[in-house]
């Protein structure tokens, strides 16, 4: 059930200790949002020097008021924060919001305070928010405990800045989007954003979790929080920048950025992420209307060409498929259009809207009832008659007509919407705030003046229900911690899961290496051992027909690079064979993530990578290789056959499990696996502790 935060958010009383009235002071506008409920819980202010606050008497000390508190917020000077705690606590606080700053993120010394304090909150059986957080709201319990007002809705707004949750407040207010909560997350100390995903999630008048985290603390926990919470997830975070590769030991670690590892942990636990907060706006607004579909075919419908082609566009770029419409629907379409309107899919009216605007109503009616359409992407001048009142017509009776008409689309267009089975409708138009754009809003129906907006709040719409997303995966039980990292140690390690490799011997003479020659039968493949790119450095050679050749190797390689070892493999048949890449890398915060890929020596200069939280089920390993931009070579190309995907995606999940089991091991990476029509083989691994 997680932690219980029912005194954080519904408390029986409240004390903010630093309250002032002096308007610079974070304390005074705290306190100003705490006495918009007066009614509701008793509220008391406390200020060191006593007087009056506010125009209300205040205490002097939490202690002076007398009676127990339960929820107490601390603005006070750094210097004071802990003995404020401490009163608090000894006072019967059960829930503590640290507005204070100069904790962890002042250094090691403010780190070693914050875990003290935390220390002592937990051992008290309390809660604490912060430090150094901007407050928290509740509109459903009438708890305003940050310096702005937050309009009520049904979006829990978990935030790490404060000027972000502002703008996000800002931007929503057009779509008609508002706050069952607002969080600033602060320091997390003690309350982390793990908890209180849980807790909103938990919360009946919370419909939507938005997130803005630069810390998520336990990546992982918070992607398991999120999967379970039942309802949508909006994340937005930064960093998402390469810095976090610069000093990767292998290809999987220098390919894996700090945006990667997110996306895919996003993907696997059904979260929406988003880059902008114009964009979290967007798909706020998207998910707050209905209904939504487990489909991504999508009618684009529009009254201009232009309009069109752009949102045909913009929908395949946010991941919505536009198909051509079948032979039946055109036929329907065709029965209520003029002639010289277009009904392949983008469907285009064509100047009709202008000679009856109802033409907008009884399109949307056949797009909805069309079997092969998941979603409707209305496009383009709708509106901008009733704005004008007079269209074309520059305010002529004419002009008030279609005006008239419009709306009267409008309106049947959301007759249609309540009648058909349930499936979305965005409108992009010129004139958003339109009268008749506002009749299809004030019906639920999302309505954007950019094209692009429009696509991503369809795509939001779509196929993010349990069984649309790839699901969590759960980690194996540690196994017991690998030593021997050499190479042959890597093998061994994987070979002991299944992973297949050909056969092999490390050497560290002639005479070893001819022993090695008389195991197996050539050709022979021979590598210096313990360089990182081997191949850069010369240090392998292929297709040694026989002994002879593989000394002669062994010569020049020696005098070249001088390894203390080196290995002696028998050469794998690589005819038809298309080379893969299979690695995980350890983030501090989401754990293993695993990259696929195509692989061998041009790996990071082609990144045709796809990323999942690991360890990866075989079944969605074969979905990660299926949608890379070279996957046609896996199929077959100019004659040459398909190569067997599902030997590599068993593969895939073998090598993933291992690192999964390994928490030792940062990075751990096959490159490359051979796959060919008949199966796979590993032809190289290397492991890199943490």
């Amino acid at each position: 059930m997680g932690r219980d935060l029912t005194a954080l958010f519904d408390p029986g009383s409240v004390a903010v200790v630093g309250a002032s009235d002096d308007p610079a002071k974070y304390g005074h506008a705290v306190a100003s949002q705490a006495l918009r409920a007066p009614d509701r819980r008793p509220v008391h202010l406390v200020n060191r020097r006593g007087g009056t606050v506010l125009g209300r008497t205040a205490a002097p000390s939490l202690a002076a008021i007398g009676e127990p508190v339960e929820l107490v917020v601390i603005s006070v000077p750094g210097a004071g924060f802990e003995a404020a705690v401490d009163d608090a606590l000894a006072c019967g606080a059960k829930a503590i919001v640290g507005i204070t700053a100069g904790f962890a993120e002042a250094g090691p010394a403010g780190l070693a305070r914050q875990r003290a304090v935390a220390a002592r909150v937990q051992a008290a059986g309390a809660v604490l928010v912060g430090p150094n957080c901007l407050g928290i709201a509740d509109n459903t319990t009438e708890l305003y405990l940050a310096s702005d007002r937050f309009a009520p809705g049904g979006v829990a707004l978990l935030s790490q800045s404060g000027n972000l949750a502002l703008e996000l407040q800002l931007r929503g207010a057009p779509h008609g989007l508002g706050f069952s909560r607002f969080v600033s997350l602060g320091n997390q100390a003690d309350v982390t954003l793990v908890d209180l995903v849980e807790d909103c999630a938990r919360h009946e008048a919370t419909s939507a979790i938005a997130v803005y985290a630069e810390d998520f603390g336990d990546g992982r926990a918070f992607a398991r929080a999120a999967t379970a919470a039942g309802k949508p997830v909006v994340l937005l975070t930064a960093g998402r920048g390469t810095a976090s590769a610069r000093s990767a030991q292998s290809h999987t670690g220098a390919l894996t950025t700090s945006a990667d590892v997110v996306a895919a942990a996003c993907r696997d636990a059904g979260v929406e992420l988003v880059h902008t907060p114009r964009e979290m706006t967007v798909v706020l607004a998207a998910l707050s209307a209905g209904p939504r579909t487990s489909g991504r075919r999508t009618a684009v419908f529009t009254d201009g060409g232009g309009h069109g082609a752009i949102a045909a566009d913009a929908a395949e770029d946010a991941g919505l498929d536009v198909p051509e419409l079948g032979a039946r629907a055109q036929e329907r379409l065709r029965a209520v259009l003029w002639e010289q309107s277009a009904v392949g899919n983008p469907v285009d009216l064509a100047g009709m809207g202008e000679q009856n605007p109802l033409s907008y109503a009884d399109t949307v009616a056949e797009l909805l009832a069309a079997d092969e359409v998941d979603a409707v992407l209305m496009t383009g001048y709708f509106g901008g008659y009733a704005a004008s009142d007079g269209g074309l017509g520059g305010g002529s009776a004419g002009g008030s007509v279609l005006a008239q008409g419009e709306q009267q689309a409008a309106r049947a267009i959301v007759t249609h919407l309540a009648a058909a089975s349930p499936k979305p409708l965005v409108v992009q138009s010129m004139y958003p705030q339109s009268p008749s754009c506002r009749v299809l809003a004030g019906a639920g129906v999302p309505v954007f003046a950019a094209t692009e907006d429009a696509a991503r709040a369809l795509a939001a719409m779509t196929a993010r229900g349990t069984a649309g997303r790839p699901g969590l995966p759960a980690l194996p039980a540690p196994a017991a911690p690998l030593r021997d990292t050499g190479y042959h140690g890597v093998r061994a390690l994987l070979d002991s899961a299944s992973v297949p490799f050909p056969p092999a011997r490390e050497i560290t003479d002639e005479a070893g290496l001819l022993a090695a020659a008389a195991e197996f039968e050539g050709p022979y493949v021979l590598k210096a051992l313990h360089l990182l790119h081997k191949s850069d450095a010369g240090g392998v050679a292929l297709r040694l027909a026989g002994r002879d050749e593989l000394l002669a190797a062994y010569r020049d390689m020696h005098a070249r690079l001088g390894a203390s070892s080196y290995s002696v493999e028998a050469m794998a048949d690589l005819t038809d064979g298309i080379e893969l890449i299979v690695g995980v890398n350890r983030d501090p915060r989401f754990g293993p993530v695993a990259l696929v890929g195509l692989g061998g020596v041009l790996t990071e200069t082609l990144r045709d990578v796809a990323f999942a939280l690991a360890p990866v089920p075989a079944r969605r390993a074969e979905e990660l290789l299926r949608g890379l931009r070279t996957a046609a070579l896996l199929a077959g190309v100019r004659g040459r056959p398909a190569v067997d995907v599902a030997a590599a995606a068993a593969v895939v999940e073998r090598i993933t499990t291992v690192a999964a089991a390994h928490p030792e091991i940062a990075e751990l990476e096959v490159n490359p696996l051979l796959v060919r029509p008949d199966g796979a083989v590993a032809l190289d691994a290397r492991a890199v502790l943490l």
